[in-house]
């Protein structure tokens, strides 16, 4: 879910995950790694920060609410 967002905001910027992780200082395929593990809290408020998102826009789901079951 993070990653996937991560890599949607890279494309409406126009930069490669490649890009974003050297502009960040991070390790070679750190972001990728995303897309099974947790990233740092460090590590996420950088790329919020590099997007002008809260970080809580990378924690929602993606589910629209009203698609929840009720009753």
């Amino acid at each position: 879910m993070i990653f996937e967002k991560v890599k949607q905001l890279c494309d409406e910027k126009g930069v490669t995950i490649y890009r974003l992780e050297k502009d960040m200082e991070f390790s070679e395929n750190s972001i990728v790694k995303w897309r099974t593990s947790i990233p740092s809290a460090d590590k996420l408020f950088k790329v919020a920060n590099y997007f002008d998102k809260p970080i809580e826009y990378f924690l929602e789901s993606s589910k629209p609410a009203n698609q929840e079951k009720t009753g």
